[in-house]
């Protein structure tokens, strides 16, 4: 394979990485569900999918070809575990419960205002998710000050108003992703998940100040982590 024809492999070798994952997400749900006669799961899978192909085409590319490794040299050793629960593990037991919840039906529908307030909330999650990774091409999959790289505090975009808009954006999916799918008892890993997000957040901001140059003064401008005026 010549060079040229190898660089140009490697955004489609990434794009199709990053799409792993929704893969795997319809796989549990779908599985679970017993069922692919859901229309919900498919608008849950269609808006995800969505999402990666916007952050695919948008994205640096050698960001996203980093972000589909969680192992990494240089990454904070106790953010691997903390990243594989809020990637993979929590949305897995979210989507898995989810899916049992609509084939036993122990969960009553989601009122419509509800469940329009749900949509309102993926999407603005998905939204703010997606725009902090575009704009920071710093933003790995674990916690690493990327040196190398010149790795700098990025102050636009939503990082004007938050410091972790990732982590905040994803924080409004799990909570929005049970209403969708009408299943309360997802509500349960998607507190969990949520709770570890926090802890994340607060360890990642503390290291950050410490290793970063200059995020100290930026988290004195930007004060608050996750939700303006809250934390």
């Amino acid at each position: 394979m010549s060079e040229g024809s190898e660089r140009n492999s490697k955004p489609a070798a990434s794009l199709a990485k990053a799409f792993i994952a929704v893969v795997v997400f319809a796989l549990v749900l779908f599985l679970s569900a017993g069922t692919l006669r859901w229309p919900m799961g498919w608008v849950w899978v269609g808006i995800a999918a969505t999402s990666t192909l916007i952050v695919a085409l948008l994205a640096d590319p050698a960001l996203l070809r980093q972000r589909t490794q969680v192992e990494q040299a240089g990454a904070e050793r106790w953010d691997i575990p903390l990243a594989l629960i809020v990637g993979r593990i929590g949305p897995i037991a979210m989507l898995l419960v989810a899916g049992l919840d609509r084939r036993f039906g122990w969960s009553s529908p989601t009122p419509p205002a509800l469940l329009i307030l749900a949509f309102a909330l993926l999407a603005v999650g998905y939204a703010v998710s997606d725009w902090a990774v575009i704009v920071n091409r710093f933003f790995a999959p674990v916690v690493q000050i990327q040196r190398e790289q010149g790795h700098m505090v990025v102050t636009g975009g939503p990082y004007r108003w938050v410091r972790h808009p990732g982590y905040a954006g994803s924080v409004l999916v799990y909570v929005a992703t049970p209403l969708i799918l009408g299943s309360r008892w997802a509500m349960i890993p998607a507190a969990l998940t949520i709770l570890v997000v926090i802890i994340r957040t607060a360890l990642e901001d503390r290291t950050l100040r410490e290793k970063l140059p200059g995020y100290a003064e930026y988290a004195a401008r930007v004060r608050w982590r996750l939700l303006p005026g809250v934390w």
